[in-house]
């Protein structure tokens, strides 16, 4: 069965550094686009980043350029997210997902096929 299990949250100062893992399992993991998305409270939930099967293409939202980096080790089946300069604003639920479809856009959550169960990211000012 598929399993999406993210680690790596907690409670940081404004200015600090989190990294974010996924561990997955179950599915052909090098063959899916992965991403990791954001819910804050009352908010919809988000794209942060995406990154291609390969390594080889990576997206940011807008919010997040510059101190973000998401990156893959397909020989792990792992998934990381790398956070720095953290704002209140990054607060929230982090979940990692994987996308094996060709159509829609990689930013919409609902062409993901498999989701995390969340990692709880709290920044305080």
């Amino acid at each position: 069965q598929v399993q999406l299990v993210e680690s790596g949250g907690g409670s940081v100062q404004a200015g600090g550094s989190l990294r974010l893992s996924c561990a997955a399992s179950g599915y052909r993991y090098s063959l899916y686009w992965m991403g990791w998305f954001r819910q804050a409270p009352g908010k919809e939930r988000g794209g942060v980043a995406v990154i291609s099967p390969s390594g080889g293409t990576t997206f940011y939202t807008d919010s997040v350029k510059g101190r973000a980096s998401i990156s893959r080790d397909n020989a792990k089946n792992s998934l990381y997210l790398q956070m720095n300069i953290l704002k209140p604003e990054d607060t929230g639920i982090y979940y990692c997902a994987a996308r094996g479809g060709q159509y829609g856009d990689i930013w919409e959550a609902s062409t993901y096929n498999y989701w995390g169960q969340g990692t709880q990211v709290t920044v305080s000012s």
